[in-house]
């Protein structure tokens, strides 16, 4: 996960906030100052938080837990939608249906409803309907697939979520909050930055300011993929050496008249396959 450098910030333009008339006061110590009207925001700030919300990120996707990504402003749903799918992350980019946190496992069940309608679809399973009853289920899948689609394999409540706007998405901001899930937000200088666990202060309404912002938050969620794969492939091998062996039992040969059995092989005690066979030895010459 490569650092964000202030240059790439300034040529994407994410120094320029609002309107001086449209801020929220509690922004002010985020901003650098004015010009044409327009609040200029710390560039070196950001990129302090913004370095810490990555890090957090990272460290929370290494855990095994997911991140949330949510853009439903017409310029962050192309972007952010793109991201998350490179980052296999859950997103919403369309409409935050309320209780998608606080009431997830109602949530859940819608999720599993389009799950079977796609399923049963793909296998043509509604040839015995009707053509106005297979319109209904096209629809209806639509319908789920608007605002269902990026969450289909999140099974669970996310660790954080990623926020484009924090002043457009109150409402996932508010849930995350009841139920102490960590806010990461690009929050532009008309925001509350209160209810946000790491505040990235930054343009939100351009596009390249808010593509700079969504690729790094990928790249580190990709960088936690990577350590928690690294750390249960550690947590398997630390497994497989502390298995106990079995003890190396010897072969022996018995002379005389009879039959000696004689291992093929090293063979071992604790459940491992004794390979054996036996042959008939005769008595030297000198025997009695």
């Amino acid at each position: 996960m490569s650092d964000i450098l202030i240059e790439e910030m300034l040529d994407a333009g994410c120094h320029f906030g609002h309107q001086t008339r449209r801020w929220n006061p509690k922004m002010k110590p985020y901003i650098y100052g004015v010009r044409s009207g327009i609040h200029i925001i710390d560039l070196q700030q950001t990129q302090g938080l913004a370095q810490k919300a990555f890090n957090a990120l990272e460290k929370i996707v290494s855990e095994g837990r997911d991140v949330l990504f949510v853009g439903t402003k017409a310029q962050a749903q192309g972007i952010v939608e793109q991201e998350a799918i490179r980052a296999k992350m859950p997103f919403v980019t369309k409409r935050w249906l309320g209780g998608m946190l606080t009431n997830f496992s109602t949530i859940r069940h819608s999720v599993e409803r389009l799950i079977e309608l796609e399923t049963r679809r793909e296998k043509n399973d509604f040839t015995g309907y009707t053509k106005k009853e297979r319109l209904g289920f096209d629809r209806e899948i639509a319908k789920l697939q608007e605002v269902l689609s990026g969450i289909k394999k999140m099974n669970g409540l996310p660790g954080a979520i990623f926020v484009v706007d924090p002043h457009v998405e109150k409402i996932p901001v508010h849930e995350a909050n009841i139920l102490g899930i960590s806010v990461i937000a690009i929050t532009d200088t008309n925001c509350n930055p209160d209810p946000i666990d790491h505040v990235i202060p930054a343009n939100d309404d351009a596009q390249r300011s808010i593509q700079v912002f969504i690729t790094k938050a990928a790249d580190a969620c990709l960088s936690g993929l990577e350590k928690r794969e690294a750390m249960a492939l550690k947590a398997g091998n630390d497994t497989d050496s502390k298995k106990p062996e079995g003890k190396r039992r010897r072969s022996t040969v018995v002379e005389g008249t009879g039959k000696a059995y004689v291992a093929k092989k090293d063979s071992f005690e604790g459940g491992a396959q004794v390979d054996s066979f036996s042959a008939t030895v005769e008595p030297t010459a000198d025997a009695s």
